[in-house]
């Protein structure tokens, strides 16, 4: 297959834009706060004016990625195409904000591969089980101990904590501060 190579480059259009193209990818458990982390992390560079947009892992589950099951074959693939969306949101200059679970390293190390390691940041959300199902918003963890939810991470399927993740946020952390940090070391990489 042939590319054709476009003139101006992801760097380029960025610099224009005032920013640096960048894949922030947020990982842990369901219910560990990775979707309102994406939230207030877009919010904060938008007041800050940086343009980024989220791939919200349930967004393209019911989308681009909704003929795709919990299958360890169905997630690889949904983390393939994740990373490739967001390479097409880099190319364009923009901040790339992905909060899924992504259970696997080598599914977290194809992503970066895919976009690059110079543009891809890995933000590891450390909040233990019991946390998680407290909060369950979506009822799925009392779903998976009832199997009636199979294929559940953290329950029926491992999840491996991230052994090079940038940054790391435990149990309880504070949104606001959590969403600063971030922004604070993509400030570092422009």
């Amino acid at each position: 297959m042939h590319r054709f190579n476009y003139t101006l480059n992801p760097i380029e259009k960025a610099q224009k834009m005032g920013q640096r193209p960048l894949l922030i990818w947020l990982t842990g458990l369901s219910a560990s706060g990775k979707s309102t982390l994406a939230n207030e992390l877009e919010i904060l560079f938008h007041k800050e004016g940086f343009n980024s947009v989220v791939l919200d892992g349930d967004s393209l589950r019911n989308g681009i990625n909704k003929d795709l099951g919990f299958t360890e074959n169905d997630r690889t693939e949904n983390i393939r195409r994740t990373a490739e969306i967001a390479k097409l949101f880099l190319q364009t200059g923009m901040i790339v904000i992905a909060p899924l679970i992504s259970p696997k390293e080598v599914d977290r190390l194809m992503a970066k591969h895919i976009v690059g390691e110079d543009h891809f940041l890995l933000v590891h959300l450390d909040t233990n089980i019991e946390i998680c199902e407290e909060r369950d918003p979506k009822g799925l963890y009392a779903k998976a101990r009832k199997n009636e939810l199979l294929n559940f991470t953290g329950i029926h399927q491992p999840y491996e904590k991230p052994i090079n993740a940038q940054i790391t946020f435990r149990d309880n952390f504070n949104i606001k501060e959590a969403a600063q940090a971030i922004f604070n070391e993509y400030k570092g990489y422009l």
